[in-house]
């Protein structure tokens, strides 16, 4: 007999949190969350999301083993800027079972309804910056560290549960060159020249700091526009320069800034951490953490976790100066080849950069809607 259950114990968020690990124990192409970022994610005193979000999680149970997990939550703040009724679902795992999903989904649905919401979209999480849209196409593609990997059948249960398509997003594979196209040398060089744009360069993380708030700021108005973007608060601001610069190497750091020293754009690249996930069942400890160093010290892969212009600067220059420092950084390092985050199969404004390299679109991933009925 399959039950669903609240999850409101310490036992049982650490059977929520560690259900993925179990169910793709012997899948190549999984990469499992940072055990320690999840319990974050989900506590009221570390996420400042809290401060306009309401959360619920359930798990399903057979004969007392886990078979599915699954949360929801709901965004004030956002729903209340768009005049909206919307509910998420998020951290949907479950074994191939109908069943077991029609049953905790039946759970997020009452749940949303008692809210007084009309409309539920998933899997998107806590804000843009979490991971979303679950994997359609893609497969048998190793999974970045920040995006969600699932099995088929996970389509085919929400389809039958009534979902439907609401957006997708893509995912590049995007090679290095074996040098810099001379025109994008050519416009970062008019670009800084012409206009005294700078390409920042630090010594200690402690030096990028006073720029990291900029750049968060910046990203809030650079993505203001996206599908269902919700602005970072001070409080959001300061955990991810927190979760970034601990991942980040200063090399793969790049902020331009304009005359005046304002940050008009920047970029983030993390060398692959899939393999040292996989390899530590997403913990830090015993070895988590060192097989993250190694990582960061010697790679082939990179994943690019954003980058973004100020608005009022696209199209004159910036990107540019980002992507000729990335490729110098890339080919010095002896990189194969970066994978982009999920990408809105719609913006042309990211993907237009690169159109002078060689890539491969490997990925496809989906948020659903459907009205609660």
């Amino acid at each position: 007999m399959i039950t669903i259950h609240s999850v409101s114990s310490n036992r049982d968020w650490n059977q929520f949190f560690a259900f993925p690990n179990q169910l793709y124990k012997d899948n190549p192409y999984y990469v499992p969350t940072l055990i320690l970022d999840e319990k974050w994610n989900f506590n009221p005193k570390k996420n400042p999301a809290f401060e306009y979000i309401d959360v619920v999680a359930f798990l399903a149970k057979e004969d007392g083993k886990v078979v599915g997990r699954i949360a929801a939550l709901i965004n004030h703040k956002l729903n209340k800027a768009q005049q909206k009724k919307y509910i998420r679902f998020t951290r949907y795992d479950v074994i191939d079972d109908i069943a077991v999903s029609k049953l905790l989904f039946e759970k997020v649905f009452s749940w949303g309804k008692e809210k007084g919401m009309d409309t539920i979209i998933g899997p998107i999480g806590f804000s843009d910056l979490d991971k979303q849209g679950l994997l359609v196409e893609g497969f048998d593609q190793l999974s970045m560290f920040i995006t969600l990997y699932n099995h088929p059948y996970y389509h085919e249960h929400l389809q039958q549960l009534g979902f439907i398509k609401d957006v997708d997003w893509v995912e590049y594979k995007v090679f290095v060159p074996e040098k810099i196209d001379p025109r994008i040398e050519r416009i970062s060089e008019i670009a800084q020249k012409r206009h005294g744009y700078r390409l920042l360069s630090f010594t200690s993380k402690k030096k990028v700091l006073p720029y990291a708030h900029q750049m968060f700021h910046m990203y809030n108005e650079a993505f203001a526009e996206l599908y269902g973007f919700c602005p970072l608060t001070d409080g959001q601001i300061n955990l991810a320069i927190k979760q970034f610069l601990s991942l980040v190497s200063l090399e793969y750091i790049y902020i331009v800034v304009d005359a005046k020293e304002k940050v008009i754009g920047f970029g983030i690249m993390v060398p692959s951490l899939s393999l040292a996930m996989q390899k530590s069942r997403g913990r830090l400890f015993p070895l988590g953490f060192v097989r993250i160093l190694r990582s960061l010290k010697k790679h082939e892969v990179l994943d690019m976790y954003l980058i973004a212009v100020k608005p009022e600067y696209m199209g004159r220059g910036v990107n540019a100066i980002i992507l000729q420092e990335g490729i110098k950084t890339a080919l010095a390092n002896g990189v194969r080849y970066a994978e982009t985050g999920p990408e809105l199969e719609y913006n042309e404004n990211v993907q237009t950069q690169w159109k002078s390299f060689k890539t491969e679109q490997h990925k496809r991933r989906r948020c659903y809607i459907r009205t609660l009925e």
